[in-house]
């Protein structure tokens, strides 16, 4: 099938491809700058993004808040006229001091969920940066429109729907990710792009529709592009790239990885997460480990109760050591079976749409 670029408010992203956000640092400068010079959208996750810095243990917040304007910086220069932006979790600790670390770097699109960032627009407001929510359901996506409207008398650039196959924190309960083939993630697609179409006409504007979650082909693409969808938003095929900031045993989990490796495990901010099942998730599953230092990054989180600390789970994965790391990923991270790089999976992925 034809398609045309992905449109972002004033912006235009050549290839429909937004490359999701994956913390911690598996989504840095190396990866988004990649996929915005080779024609998508470069998502940085900021979730302790500051991990590699030496003030780090010291200072997490303005270690995080430092290398965040680093890597955007250095991603936009890999990808000169590229859209480079930003994924940051609601639930995120000093989530406005983010934000403006964002925009002053130069960041092109915010893209916020775990939680409705209701306070969003007012953050960027006065700058040229682009906003969007991700929502799992026609219902959080109609108190999102409402809720900006209302408050702040904007529509958003773009939406993100995620869908229950997606790796990483979920906006899913685990009674439905149990019963996940009762979710018809088709019609949620169908529903939103209605509901978006009264806010369209008001603020006379385009706002793109981006699904996400268990998108692993360009004919997957070209399905939602039909269904009326503007994009997709791709995470797990990013990691097997030369270009991903991971450590290669991170990339290689999921290239040995198998279909019955990967489910869905409890996270310790309470939200349900789809990872690999690995020596790690074995051994929390039967004991709690002790919480040497909290680093203060989510708001949800309780020392004195939670089982593990996840910034320690996630950083001690995107350094290699697995066994004793959290491996997020998506439910078709099995079908990856070899580490390619950024152009040549683009250019798969638009030959595939084209022959859709």
């Amino acid at each position: 099938m034809d398609f045309t670029g992905l449109k972002i408010g004033n912006l235009t992203a050549r290839i429909p491809i937004i490359q999701g956000g994956m913390g911690i640092g598996v989504s840095s400068s190396s990866l988004a700058g990649a996929v915005a010079k080779a024609g998508g959208v470069g998502i940085i996750s900021t979730a302790q993004i500051g991990y590699n810095e030496d003030n780090f243990e010291s200072d997490s917040l303005a270690a995080n808040l430092t290398a965040l304007k680093k890597h955007i910086r250095i991603a936009k220069e890999k990808a000169v006229k590229g859209i480079v932006g930003i994924n940051i979790m609601v639930a995120t600790n000093y989530y406005a001091e983010h934000v403006a670390a964002a925009i002053e770097a130069g960041v092109d699109l915010i893209i916020s969920g775990a939680g409705i960032p209701l306070h969003l627009p007012k953050l960027v407001k006065g700058t040229d940066t682009k906003i969007a929510p991700i929502v799992s359901t026609p219902k959080s996506a109609r108190v999102i429109l409402k809720a900006w409207d209302t408050k702040h008398n904007v529509a958003p650039d773009l939406i993100v729907i995620e869908g229950p196959k997606a790796g990483g924190h979920l906006g899913f309960s685990t009674k439905d990710l149990d019963n996940i083939d009762s979710i018809d993630f088709d019609q949620y697609i169908k529903d939103i792009i209605e509901l978006k179409k009264p806010y369209e006409e008001k603020y006379n504007k385009h706002i793109s529709i981006v699904p996400a979650g268990g998108i692993f082909t360009g004919e997957d693409i070209a399905k939602y592009l039909k269904l009326g969808a503007d994009g997709v938003q791709m995470a797990t095929r990013f990691v097997a790239t030369e270009e991903c900031d991971a450590d290669i045993n991170f990339k290689m989990a999921y290239v040995n990885s198998r279909k019955e490796d990967i489910s869905i495990v409890k996270s310790p901010v309470g939200m349900p997460g789809r990872a690999i099942i690995n020596k790690f998730i074995k051994k929390i599953s039967n004991e709690n480990m002790k919480i040497p230092k909290c680093y203060n990054c989510l708001i949800p989180c309780k020392p004195s109760t939670t089982p593990y600390c996840i910034s320690n789970a996630l950083i001690n994965a995107v350094k290699g050591d697995i066994d004793d790391g959290l491996v997020f990923c998506g439910e078709n991270a099995y079908r990856i079976d070899k580490i390619t790089t950024v152009p040549d999976l683009m250019d798969q992925l638009v030959k595939e749409i084209t022959l859709a």
